[in-house]
């Protein structure tokens, strides 16, 4: 009977602890991909009316429902994840409270195209941050462009709000959201004997399943926090985080597109001893997405550098290079940038570039 009793004890107490583990957020906020309409009595056309409307969201100002295909005015409206997509008129904005974790990092991937000539402006905010992301620049020609910032979770809940700052002669005018997911970034660590934190970029922001052209990882300057730990976006324009299924990544699951030329480099700043000798050793590839042409990838560390050149059919393929270098000081930084500037084969619209992947500093013994 003691016994009994005793393995009913340990039993409960294990389903108790379990039930206080939340799982780790790793997908699309409520509503995410926007396929819960609101009812057709809150509709005026596409304009959603009703601050509480929108499932999943609270909205303020001139926000639209729209369906993929033609629309008046002539313009085409290309919606890659789903049926539907919400488009924020003069300084509208749509927001969501999210339960999170205080003190985790956490990553936004979100879907977002332009919908005007304009150049168009798309404010993601927390409470304490904001992340301005222009639109201007398209990455694909098809409206698939996908995005990442990251922030710091301060509280157990955080208003996220996506906000429209422009103001266009046509009031309709603005950035279309079609898919909005959220990722906790675990804790960085080390891998045994290499310097680099996250060396192979398996840590990083949601990508979607069923579709992906990749996730634009924003500069430094615009994401105080990065989307891709240990890194830094240290560039004007941004790099691409891409993953296996949807396109040829080197080594592991995910990997690293520098799609922007000299205007695309991702860096990282590592613990050394000074006057002791490294070797940095990296892959460069393609990533089987009909980019094509002389790539070429060049490594900074201390004072050396390293050019590698890489003759891209666009099939898939990559090759791995490495240099000794000299610490300076009990920190260097180590950084990557594309000399060229590429498109694909098949649409000169759709900018792309050099994968680089597994990343090792190791002390010469």
């Amino acid at each position: 009977m003691a016994g009994w009793l005793l393995s009913l004890c340990f039993a409960l107490l294990f389903s108790l602890c379990n039930a206080s583990r939340t799982p780790a957020l790793d997908g699309f906020l409520k509503n995410g991909n926007f396929e819960q309409a609101p009812k057709q009595e809150q509709l005026n056309k596409t304009v959603i009316v009703g601050k509480y409307s929108l499932p999943g969201w609270e909205i303020e100002g001139l926000v639209e429902l729209v369906s993929g295909g033609p629309q008046p005015g002539g313009f085409y409206f290309p919606i890659p994840r789903g049926a539907h997509a919400v488009r924020l008129g003069n300084e509208a904005s749509i927001s969501q409270n999210v339960d999170v974790k205080p003190g985790l990092v956490y990553s936004i991937t979100f879907g977002a195209t332009r919908t005007c000539a304009q150049d168009e402006v798309l404010r993601i905010s927390v409470p304490g941050q904001s992340t301005d992301i222009s639109i201007q620049t398209l990455y694909s020609t098809d409206g698939g462009d996908t995005m990442a910032i990251a922030f710091k979770a301060k509280d157990k809940t955080v208003r996220l709000t996506f906000h429209n700052l422009g103001v266009q002669e046509d009031p309709t005018c603005g950035p279309m959201l079609d898919a909005i997911a959220i990722k906790e970034l675990p804790p960085l660590t080390y891998t045994p004997g290499n310097l680099v934190k996250n060396s192979g970029f398996e840590t990083g922001p949601h990508t979607f399943k069923n579709y992906s052209t990749g996730v634009l990882l924003p500069p430094h300057k615009q994401d105080t926090i990065s989307p891709l730990p240990g890194w830094i976006i240290e560039s004007l324009k941004p790099v691409k985080f891409i993953d296996k299924k949807h396109f040829s990544v080197p080594s592991g699951l995910f990997a690293v597109e520098m799609v922007a030329g000299r205007e695309s480099a991702i860096a990282q700043v590592i613990r050394t001893v000074p006057n002791k000798l490294y070797t940095l050793s990296f892959t460069v590839g393609d990533a089987k997405n009909n980019c094509h042409g002389s790539m070429m990838v060049e490594a900074f560390a201390g004072k050396q550098t390293l050019k590698v050149p890489y003759v891209s059919q666009g099939k898939g393929g990559f090759k791995t290079a490495s240099f000794k270098f000299q610490a300076t000081s009990a920190r260097t930084r180590i950084t990557f940038y594309s000399a060229y500037y590429h498109t694909k084969l098949d649409d000169f619209g759709h900018m792309c570039g050099p994968v680089l992947d597994d990343v090792k500093v190791l002390p010469v013994s």
